[in-house]
């Protein structure tokens, strides 16, 4: 009896990456090559309440995916997910033989929910894949009640599913033997790994030499291993390994073929895999919402994500909290400073004067000489914003992104001066200017870009007159950054370039502000 089979999630997973938009063509093909592979099971896409679109591998219906199955299958499988609450369970057509299963999957606190939503797929004839999220968030006794559960309703198959990536082989070890002694011998073990600690090759391995011989398994993977970042078990590289070592003949060309015509474009465009901060996530076992929401700010270092993640309450690890972590963020990035002596300081020096504010941007680069010429003319003080330009001589270096300080200090020169926000705590010296960043990001809907916070910083030292230089806002169609100043650390899009006008433009009211290389800011203003 064939006890080992694998099923593909690419259309389903993976589309997490391109929102599912895999173009017929590609869709087409990827369902062909896999068949010619011979993989066993190909998961075409998800069940879900909505406007079927063809190049899509959303589906309102059965009959939808019927519309671009390959004509003359080879003998594989196919195979949808649904959530529970996501689809409206009344839609679905009896079963005509089209889907091999249909996988539902449901939370820890809406396990019934989801079992009855099963029940319901099981009435239509399908065979049901029981696919509970976070296995990782359940304790012994909380799986075995669910075990009890899934054994009552006694579906097809149950998979366990290490949704954040946080399982190790000790716990793969554990919920293994839990799950084989619970559940009927018939009842076929699926494992669907992710990638967040770089060991999913690893536990599919040891998955296989634990599981119960007897016992058919199904594993999921993927193609390059797409799916969200970090990433799944990549298909090629199981495929391979059961031919090896289990005795399997898939045929690895045509899967390398749709790879590089259908997964390497996208992954060009929107890359997946390894990555330190989505391994801070799975250690904690938390939704991976979490580092995706730290990871958009771009001003945080791996540690800062590290001490922001281990806040976050039990309770509210598997469930993504959005209003949780942006309080975590803010009290994260607003502890404040007593800086009154500081400000008193800088007063002291920059009051009265022209600053001449100096950003990364591409101008700066073949406009220094005028630029240069200005600060001599005025005699101006130059502060560079969250990186240090060798060319300016003097002046100050301004940081509000932990990030781009920690890059900038490695090599930071004895003499240099600096001015750091209070979010910023490694790396600080005896006589650095610490200023709150609290009093400069605002209340309500606090500025994070750090030109805004150094014009607001500018005012309030009272200078006459703030110029900009390399200020040249983002344009997705072109090179932004000078080369080597870090312009890989950011998390700017087109649509910034009005709101930190606006600010600009806000700061202007009270401070002279001029442009000195060309903007899109200006524009704006």
């Amino acid at each position: 009896m064939e006890t080992i089979r694998l099923l593909d999630c690419t259309l389903r997973d993976g589309g997490y990456i391109n929102d599912w938009d895999f173009k017929r063509k590609n869709i087409c093909n990827i369902m062909a090559g896999l068949e010619e592979a011979g993989t066993e099971l190909i998961e075409a896409g998800f069940l879900r309440d909505c406007t079927y679109r063809e190049d899509r591998t959303l589906f309102n219906s059965v009959r939808e995916l019927k519309r671009i199955l390959p004509e003359g299958r080879a003998g594989a499988g196919y195979v949808l997910m649904a959530l529970h609450n996501r689809y409206d369970i009344r839609k679905l057509e009896e079963n005509d033989g089209t889907v091999a299963a249909i996988r539902v999957t449901f939370h820890d606190h809406d396990v019934d929910e989801g079992l009855e939503f099963g029940r319901r797929v099981m009435e239509k004839g399908y065979r049901l894949f029981v696919n509970p999220i976070n296995i990782m968030g359940y304790s012994d006794s909380g799986l075995l009640r669910l075990l009890e559960k899934v054994e009552a309703l006694g579906p097809y198959g149950f998979s366990i599913v290490d949704t954040f990536g946080s399982m190790t082989k000790k716990e793969l070890v554990r919920i293994t033997s839990l799950c084989e002694n619970n559940l009927d011998r018939g009842t076929v073990l699926g494992l669907h790994l992710h990638e967040n600690m770089a060991q999913s090759f690893l536990l599919a391995q040891t998955f296989l030499e634990i599981k119960s011989q007897d016992r058919r398994c199904v594993l999921d993977a993927s193609l390059n291993g797409m799916g969200r970042v970090p990433g799944n078990l990549c298909m090629e590289l199981i495929m391979d390994y059961l031919n090896r070592n289990y005795g399997k003949r898939y045929d690895l060309d045509p899967v390398l073929d749709v790879i590089e015509t259908c997964i390497t474009p996208i992954k060009e465009r929107e890359p997946w895999g390894y990555t330190a901060e989505y391994f801070l996530s799975a250690k904690l076992n938390l939704h991976r919402n979490y580092a995706e929401y730290l990871l958009s700010k771009g001003n945080l270092t791996a540690r800062d994500m590290h001490r922001i993640l281990q806040l976050i309450p039990e309770e509210k690890k598997s469930v993504y909290d959005q209003q949780l972590i942006e309080m975590l963020y803010r009290d994260f990035e607003d502890r404040d400073a007593k800086d009154q002596a500081v400000i008193r300081r800088l007063r002291e020096v920059f009051a009265g004067r022209t600053a001449v504010l100096l950003a990364p941007g591409k101008s700066l680069e073949y406009q220094w000489d005028r630029v240069r010429e200005y600060i001599r003319e005025k005699d101006a003080i130059p502060v560079s914003a969250n990186f240090y330009f060798e060319e300016q001589r003097g002046g100050y270096a301004f940081f509000s992104n932990a990030k781009r300080y920690e890059s900038y200090r490695a090599f930071r020169g004895a003499q240099e001066q600096v001015i750091l926000t209070s979010n910023i705590t490694r790396g600080v010296r005896e006589g650095d200017a610490v200023v709150s960043y609290r009093r400069l990001a605002g209340e309500g809907h606090p500025a994070r870009n750090c030109g805004v916070l150094l014009l607001r910083l500018m005012r309030q030292l009272g200078v006459k007159e703030a110029a900009l230089a390399g200020f040249d806002g983002y344009d997705r169609d072109r090179e932004n950054y000078m080369r080597g100043y870090f312009g890989e650390y950011h998390s700017a899009k087109s649509g910034d370039n009005e709101e930190i006008a606006g600010e600009i433009r806000e700061v202007g009211k009270s401070l002279p502000v001029t442009f000195l290389t060309s903007s899109l800011y200006e524009e704006a203003v």
